[in-house]
């Protein structure tokens, strides 16, 4: 049962969590969710000098949730949708799980299982 289960397992997009578990580069994907931008747009509402900024953007590109193209001097970024596909699958696959797990809980809870009928309930230590 356990090897089955294992089969079934993916291991999460560590990559993407990470690059989103950080306060800037979430509010950098929740913006570029509107549209594109140019890294100027990206960067003007934080307080941090560009090559840092860069940092965080080059973070989201190796995690594949945005793309970075160059026109003339200006790079335009956008997000990527397949590159949160994965997390999506991943997320979907413990939802699915953890459903399956309340709903045997429920008809364990619904079955009514009667401790009152074991060994310990009756005195018998044997």
């Amino acid at each position: 049962m356990l090897l089955i289960q294992m089969d079934k397992y993916k291991p999460p997009p560590t990559r993407l969590f990470h690059a989103l578990g950080d306060p800037t580069r979430a509010a950098v994907a929740a913006r570029l969710g509107e549209g594109p931008a140019t890294v100027s747009e990206l960067a003007q509402p934080f307080a941090m000098a560009l090559p840092a900024f860069l940092k965080h953007l080059r973070v989201l590109e190796a995690a594949g949730a945005i793309a970075t193209e160059k026109h003339g001097r200006t790079r335009i970024c956008r997000l990527r949708p397949d590159g949160f596909g994965q997390a999506e699958d991943w997320l979907a696959q413990r939802r699915l799980a953890l459903e399956a797990q309340t709903d045997r809980l429920q008809d364990f809870l619904e079955t009514g299982l009667d401790l009152s009928d074991g060994p310990a309930a009756s005195g018998d230590a044997t």
